[in-house]
């Protein structure tokens, strides 16, 4: 692995939580980002379901040079290479595509893809993953099920994603998360919407506490 990916890699595990973007707009996106980035959350994951994505990842990447920038539920290795062109420094998917991570790998960028079963993480891990989306989790069983996967699998990374909220940052940890993707518990696009911006900046100061302290709880 280079050390451009490492880094990347050691600055999300640092975070230990990845917001997922999805908003209304790319204007609404811009504005949540600004808002975690704020509330001290340096990795920003923005979906390519929000209008103009790949432009949002670039107005990010400019304005914020020291924040890490990713894009989320990527497809396709031509979706993949746009995001990359515009400043995406890691690449996020729901599943496993094999041209997605091809294109990661020649563009020396982290993939990230979705995975849930034994089966299907060995395989993403053999093809290349840097690190594993394991999605859906709680609708599996969240960090219970996560504990189950790691014990057969030490060696992998795993990011749970999909229903993680605030109240589930230590159970996860526990059981041996990398980090954390988070979505609408975190990267609220309605709080925007309705004016709420303290609320985001609050929601993401409470995050990066909680992964603190659980962090030391292990630790000691």
């Amino acid at each position: 692995m280079s050390d451009a990916k490492k880094a990347v890699l050691e600055r999300i595990r640092q975070v230990g939580v990845v917001p997922v973007l999805r908003a209304g707009d790319g204007g609404q996106a811009l504005a949540l980002a600004e808002a975690l980035i704020e509330g001290g959350i340096g990795v920003i994951e923005v979906a390519m379901t929000v209008p103009d994505a790949v432009d949002v990842i670039r107005r990010l990447a400019q304005n914020f040079p020291e924040i890490l920038i990713g894009a989320g539920t990527v497809l396709d290795a031509e979706t993949t290479l746009a995001c990359i062109e515009q400043g995406a420094q890691f690449i996020v998917s729901p599943a496993t595509d094999p041209g997605t991570l091809e294109a990661c790998r020649r563009s020396d960028v982290v993939a990230i893809p979705g995975a849930l079963t034994p089966t299907e993480i060995v395989y993403a891990w053999n093809a290349g993953a840097d690190l594993i989306k394991l999605f859906p989790s709680s609708a599996v069983g969240g960090a219970a099920y996560l504990k189950s996967i790691r014990a057969p699998l030490p060696h992998v990374r795993i990011m749970p994603s999909g229903g993680v909220t605030l109240s589930t940052v230590r159970d996860y940890l526990a059981a041996g998360a990398f980090a954390l993707g988070a979505g609408s518990d975190l990267a609220d696009f309605r709080a925007i919407a309705q004016g709420r911006r303290q609320d985001i900046i609050a929601t993401a100061r409470a995050y990066i506490s909680a992964i603190e302290l659980s962090r030391a709880e292990q630790a000691s």
